[in-house]
């Protein structure tokens, strides 16, 4: 039995360089490294010095306020450099690879014949409990919670995301049996979204299934909160990764912490988009090495609304299932704002003429299109906000850090990835995303 959600406010933004339905293997990193601030809500604490060995699923750091959230090694190797920044911030761990990984071995178990607290256990002590994170404030999960429901959203809207159901291709037991883990950790429901297409995701048992239609942010599980079961004060919500449930289900069924995932590397500057099967943690030059076009590009862990901008050095972010190369956004165009020289420009307005040609593909790059301005009511946001609250509204108050305000706005409802669309569409230029950030993280200070 699955129920509809349908979703008409939003946009969809065609962008060129969409991945092939192809997935190879990808050049086996030399380094490998575990980015501490991609884990929010986590204070970290080293468990591993340089020159350490360590296997996969070995720990290299954990949480401060609670040593059973690890984070452990994808590869087997030896600890090569520790990165910090300012007041010695834990920026990177790096790891030289093994040319062959050695796994710890965390025994094999049935999650179905588990009891909850044993199911935490054995993720809590595998270094799989990142992988399920929280709302609000879209940190990682805290352990000592009892979620009211875990979400999955299985359906991708965003500009070149990655297919869920192609990089679930293969693994279908493993899913199972991750949906069958996850279940024991809430009294409530294991809430799924599909699109409308058929596949093995419509079979599973033990989840709540429900259908997705409509523009992007539609499946931002998130919308799918909201209109399914929305968060109050003082309630938790727990939130998974397609792939992530699918390694959840490889613990169990093999007793080995798995660090592999499919990803899409897309973009117009990529020459021949694809998939490529890889483990978490690789460095982005080894993965687009030989496949860029000419010319200045901007690399993005993520998708073009919601990555991260890096460099080859760096590397592929933890909840991150594609790679996106575009132009770089360092040129400008006189008279650029005029429609007949903006006709390879896409507009959520009808400035250009994009609206005529609704299935047209573009090129886009990372420029502005103007500067920093007044930040006025103008309704573009309310358009592309398919959530019960005032996005200006909210963004403002978490400017002025009020944070009753916030409360009342619906700030336990959101995550930064929410607001992507008003950085596309806002005519003011304003970074949403970071603003929406910076709220819900003075919310866990004062709050918590």
């Amino acid at each position: 039995m699955s129920t509809d959600i349908k979703i008409k406010k939003g946009l969809n933004i065609k962008l060129k360089g969409e991945a092939n339905q192809v997935i190879s293997s990808a050049n086996r990193s030399k380094t490998f490294a575990v980015n501490p601030p991609e884990f929010k809500g986590i204070l970290p604490k080293l468990a591993v010095k340089e020159g350490e060995k360590v296997n996969v699923g070995d720990a290299v750091f954990h949480a401060k306020s609670n040593d059973q959230i690890k984070i452990v090694s994808p590869v087997s190797g030896v600890i090569k450099e520790v990165v910090r920044g300012a007041k010695r911030k834990i920026l990177s761990i790096k790891i030289t690879a093994d040319d062959k990984d050695t796994f710890v071995d965390f025994g094999s178990k049935n999650p179905s014949k588990l009891a909850g607290p044993q199911v935490k256990e054995a993720l809590l002590e595998s270094g799989c409990w990142p992988m399920i994170q929280q709302r609000p404030y879209d940190i990682v999960a805290n352990p000592e919670d009892s979620p009211k429901a875990i979400f999955i959203s299985a359906y991708a809207t965003a500009p070149l995301a990655a297919s869920h159901i192609l990089a679930l291709e293969g693994r279908e037991k493993e899913f199972q049996a991750g949906i069958d883990a996850l279940a024991k950790l809430t009294e409530g429901k294991v809430h799924l979204s599909v699109g409308t297409s058929d596949s093995f995701l419509n079979q599973l048992t033990g989840v709540e299934l429900h259908k997705v239609t409509g523009k992007h942010p539609a499946g931002n599980v998130g919308i799918q909160i909201a209109h399914v079961d929305p968060i109050n004060s003082g309630d938790r919500v727990w939130v998974v990764n397609p792939q992530d449930v699918a390694s959840i289900g490889s613990l169990f069924l093999t007793g080995k912490y798995n660090p592999s995932k499919v990803i899409a590397l897309a973009g117009s500057q990529v020459d021949g988009p694809q998939y490529y099967s890889l483990i978490q943690g690789t460095q982005l030059k080894d993965i687009v090495a030989g496949k860029l076009k000419e010319g200045k590009s901007r690399m993005i862990s993520g998708n073009p609304l919601t990555g991260e901008a890096v460099g080859p050095k760096d590397a592929l972010g933890f909840y991150h299932d594609s790679v996106s190369v575009i132009p770089e956004g360092d040129h400008y165009e006189f008279f650029g704002w005029m429609p007949f020289v903006g006709n390879h420009k896409f507009s959520a307005s009808r400035t250009f003429f994009s609206w005529l040609s609704p299935n047209k593909e573009y090129d886009l790059d990372t420029n502005l299109n103007g500067e920093e301005r007044a930040f006025v009511i103008t309704g573009e946001m309310e358009k592309v906000m398919p959530m019960d609250i005032y996005p200006m509204q909210l963004l403002k108050a978490a400017m002025i850090q009020d944070i009753e305000k916030m409360e009342n706005l619906g700030i336990y409802e959101v995550a930064p990835e929410d607001f992507a669309l008003i950085d596309f569409v806002s005519t003011s230029k304003i970074e949403a995303q970071q603003i929406i950030r910076e709220g819900l993280d003075l919310m866990i200070k004062e709050v918590g």
